[in-house]
């Protein structure tokens, strides 16, 4: 166990973060909702019904959505993209790992390297793909949240409910999608720029502390 722990310390923690925050994301949001509810003349619903609200899905896709778009456009733009000084960069003057060819015969190279073809030529790109496919799904359960959500607030109200071709170029569907995620460009900007003078000992993160501001790389 304790092995297990030291190997996967940092998923370890991060994952419990997240059910930490998510958990208090569902408490405090539950009750906001029946305090929505209850000032527009409903009755509260129970915590249950809750998680099939479109106030539940919209708040979370929403912020789920913005995550995975912010890390796949990273890892896609570090491949063309440098910023001489930053340990987020690539150093295009000299050869990097991460560039050269793979070989199925590297000692415990993964299986797709090993099986080569179409496999490999997908495995290449596969992170990538993973990291924009989640965001496409988030992006579409934000868009279905969001639309139930609406449609739940007019209906109170009594008034008309909107249809998907209609609630797509909405100003509240697209104002949620943009204040995150210029709040998450705004991060990775902060990281880029902050990490080719800054220094943090220890983390993967941060080039050494000795190494001069135009160094660029970890």
């Amino acid at each position: 166990m304790k092995t297990f722990i030291r190997n996967n310390g940092l998923s370890i923690c991060f994952f419990a973060l997240f059910v930490a925050t998510f958990v208090g994301q569902i408490i405090f949001g539950f009750k906001e909702h029946n305090k929505e509810l209850i000032e527009n003349g409903a009755s509260s619903i129970t915590l249950i019904t809750y998680f099939s609200t479109g106030h539940f899905i919209e708040s979370t896709f929403e912020n789920w959505e913005s995550e995975f778009l912010q890390m796949g456009l990273l890892v896609v733009l570090t491949i063309f993209l440098q910023q001489k000084g930053s340990s987020e960069s690539k150093d295009f003057d000299k050869e990097e790992e991460v560039d050269r060819e793979p070989s199925s015969s590297k000692k415990n190279a993964p299986w797709p390297v090993k099986k080569g073809g179409w496999i490999l030529a997908i495995y290449k790109h596969s992170l990538t793909i993973a990291l924009l496919l989640l965001f496409l799904l988030s992006f579409l359960a934000h868009f279905y949240g969001s639309l139930k959500d609406e449609n739940e607030q007019l209906s109170l109200k009594g008034m008309p409910l909107e249809k998907a071709s209609q609630y797509i170029a909405d100003s509240r569907f697209w104002f949620e999608s943009f204040q995150n995620w210029q709040s998450e460009f705004l991060s990775v900007f902060a990281i880029i720029v902050l990490s080719i003078f800054l220094r943090q000992i220890g983390s993967s993160q941060s080039k050494p502390v000795d190494a001069p501001h135009t160094k660029t790389g970890e």
